[in-house]
C-alpha cells in the first residue's frame, strides 16, 4: 500500500508545486513507484512545473466522474518511468471534488504506487482539505516570514483535527517542516526569522531548508524539477529533504553565509 503525502501551506506562493515536482520526481530517482497528484481544481499549475502541460487529455475530475479511468488520466514523467503524474482540472470548480471520489482515485493508486504525493492548494478550501484528509504524512511548507509562520500553525491544528486518521483514532500524521526561499545573509540582517526562530514558533521535524535561488524559477520556466539541476543548491538541498525522508541522517545546508576567501577578504567583493 502507498503511503499518501500531502504537501501543503496555510499561504499561497510559497513553493508547494515546486515542492510536490521535485520531492515526487526525488523519490521515483531513488527507484520508488510515485504519483503526484494537483489537488488545485480551476488552476493546474503542476503540469506547468512537471513539463507535461501538452500531454493532458484527462484529469483528476474526469477519472472521479468515470468520464476516464485512471490509466487513461496519468501521465508518465519522460525522464522517470517510476513517475506518474495525475493532473487537476482547469475548467471545473472545487466541488467536483467528493471525498468518495478522491478515495476511490487514491485507493487504485495506492495498489500499485509506493507513494502518493498530493499538491495541495494554499489555505482550507476544498481542495486542500481533501487532500489533506487522506495523507499519511503532510509536508508543511513556509517562507520564513511571521505571515507565512502563523499561517502553517493553523494548517498543523486543522491536520491534526479533521484528517481520516484523526476521526478514526488512528495515529497521528506524521508531520515535517520545509523552509524555502531561505537566505542567510537577509537573516544576518534581520530582515527574515532564522530557522530556529520558525522551529520554536512551529515544533515540528525539519526536513529541509532551500535556499533562495533563481535555479527555482529557471527550472519552473523549462518545466524541470528543480531537483534534476545537482549544480544549483536548492537542487541539492532537494536531494537532501528526500534523503531525510527516507530515514538517512544528513545535516542540513545553506544555512551559514558563505565565508569569503582570502582573495575576497582582501580586494572586497
Amino acid at each position: 500500500m502507498a503511503r499518501i503525502i500531502v504537501v501543503t501551506s496555510g499561504k499561497g506562493g510559497v513553493g508547494k508545486t515546486t515542492t510536490a515536482a521535485a520531492f515526487s520526481m526525488g523519490l521515483a530517482k531513488r527507484g520508488y513507484r510515485t504519483a503526484v497528484i494537483d489537488f488545485d481544481v480551476g488552476l493546474r499549475n503542476l503540469d506547468l512545473i512537471m513539463g507535461c502541460e501538452r500531454r493532458v487529455v484527462y484529469d483528476f475530475v474526469n477519472v472521479i466522474n468515470g468520464e476516464a479511468n485512471l490509466n487513461q488520466a496519468l501521465i508518465r514523467d519522460k525522464r522517470s518511468d517510476n513517475l506518474y503524474v495525475l493532473p487537476a482540472s482547469q475548467t471545473r470548480d472545487k466541488e467536483a471534488l467528493t471525498r468518495e471520489g478522491v478515495q476511490g482515485v487514491l485507493e487504485e493508486l495506492a495498489r500499485t504506487f509506493d507513494y502518493v504525493v498530493c499538491d495541495s492548494p494554499a489555505g482550507i478550501e476544498r481542495g486542500a482539505t481533501m487532500a489533506m484528509y487522506f495523507a499519511d504524512d503532510a509536508v508543511v511548507v513556509t517562507n520564513p516570514e511571521v505571515s507565512s509562520v502563523r499561517d502553517s500553525d493553523r494548517m498543523l491544528g486543522i491536520l491534526a483535527s479533521k484528517s481520516r486518521r484523526a476521526e478514526n483514532n488512528e495515529e497521528p500524521i506524521r508531520e515535517y517542516l520545509l523552509l524555502t526561499r531561505y537566505s542567510p545573509e537577509r537573516v544576518e540582517k534581520g530582515e527574515m526569522l532564522s530557522v530556529k526562530d520558525v522551529q520554536d514558533i512551529l515544533s515540528l521535524d525539519l526536513i529541509g531548508v532551500i535556499p533562495e535561488s533563481m535555479a527555482v524559477l529557471n527550472a519552473s520556466n523549462s518545466g524541470v524539477p528543480v531537483i534534476l539541476d545537482d549544480a544549483s543548491e536548492a537542487g541539492q538541498a532537494y536531494m537532501d529533504m528526500v534523503g531525510r525522508y527516507l530515514g538517512e541522517a544528513l545535516p542540513h545546508r545553506f544555512l551559514e553565509v558563505p565565508k569569503k576567501g582570502l582573495f575576497r577578504r582582501l580586494f572586497g567583493g
